[in-house]
């Protein structure tokens, strides 16, 4: 990657950042803000999709794994393997097991993102979970390496 004063940055981007930038995607206001984002974690080799949803926790976990494989295939985050859907399917069961205690029988939305930089791939879920403008907020995160 080029800096700005022309010198090549050779810092190489691990797991950590690409869970960092799978929240980041994930956090995102709207679609302008994503896509921006989206730009600029490319112009690092960072591959991101993102993808909201919403509905009742329990069933909506199939939903939201579903979504998570499809958008990551529709951005080119992941190419259409076993291994690697597989990956994005298991990072986002591990996400959502770490808000599962909030979010049983309560409605959640919010937004998936995920992010892929060579080898390793992370799910981000971002959550309001409640009923009404009583909400609880919860990010959960899951990594693989494909």
């Amino acid at each position: 990657m080029q800096k700005e004063n022309g010198t090549r940055d050779e810092r190489v981007i691990g797991s950590k950042d690409v869970v960092k930038a799978a929240i980041r995607i994930s956090i995102t206001a709207d679609r302008l803000e994503e896509k921006q984002l989206q730009k600029e974690l490319m112009d690092m080799g960072i591959h991101t999709a993102a993808v909201d949803y919403g509905g009742e926790f329990i069933s909506s976990v199939m939903k939201i794994v579903e979504r998570a494989v499809v958008s990551a295939k529709r951005e080119g985050v992941i190419r259409e393997q076993h291994a690697e859907e597989g990956a994005v399917a298991g990072a986002a069961r591990e996400a959502l097991s770490q808000v599962m205690p909030k979010a049983l029988g309560l409605n959640v939305g919010g937004k998936i993102g995920v992010a892929r930089c060579g080898e390793h791939v992370s799910v981000a879920v971002f959550f309001g979970i409640g009923l009404l403008h009583l909400n609880e907020v919860a990010i959960g995160t899951g990594h693989r390496v494909v």
